[in-house]
């Protein structure tokens, strides 16, 4: 790889809302990259319980103070495509368990065929730390839903 191009990742999601786990890992990404886009899936066919427009609002919030390395975008369509639109050579997931591992794989496989050797982007899969491996977006819009406490799982700027 030459070594003058800047390291710009991918981290793609729904962000419905942005997590804890999802800070940690674009956190602990910072090192590894020079740029790192939150990229914020805008997929109608998906049943989101928070606009695109709050969505994206939370995050920058969340990541205002690393706003020379993070950068917030929304897309629609393929990841792998958005990656290409963005001139990004890396594509960033967080794992939290085995479901997570293999399905990640999958696209990591299917991105490989799609891509047929004519755009090099590399996966990088950063485990979850041990104390937000549990915590996914379902899980929070289930607590929300049912008037659970759900602070303690998402950063201070998410607030309903």
């Amino acid at each position: 790889m030459n070594n003058n191009k800047n390291k710009i990742a991918i981290f793609p999601g729904s962000f419905d809302p942005i997590t804890m786990g999802h800070y940690d890992i674009v956190i602990r990404a910072l090192n590894l990259f020079d740029k790192i886009i939150v990229a914020v899936g805008n997929n109608f066919k998906k049943n989101n319980m928070f606009s695109i427009e709050k969505r994206i609002k939370w995050i920058y919030k969340t990541f205002s103070d690393f706003s020379d390395k993070v950068y917030i975008d929304s897309f629609s369509g393929l990841t792998i495509s958005f990656c290409k639109e963005k001139k990004a050579n890396f594509l960033l997931r967080g794992i939290r368990n085995q479901l997570d591992l293999e399905f990640e794989k999958d696209v990591l496989f299917a991105n490989y065929h799609i891509l047929n050797n004519k755009y090099k982007i590399e996966t990088v899969f950063l485990f979850s730390s041990f104390e937000r491996s549990y915590i996914s977006s379902c899980i929070v819009r289930d607590i929300i839903k049912n008037g659970g406490d759900y602070t303690i799982f998402v950063p201070s700027s998410v607030r309903i």
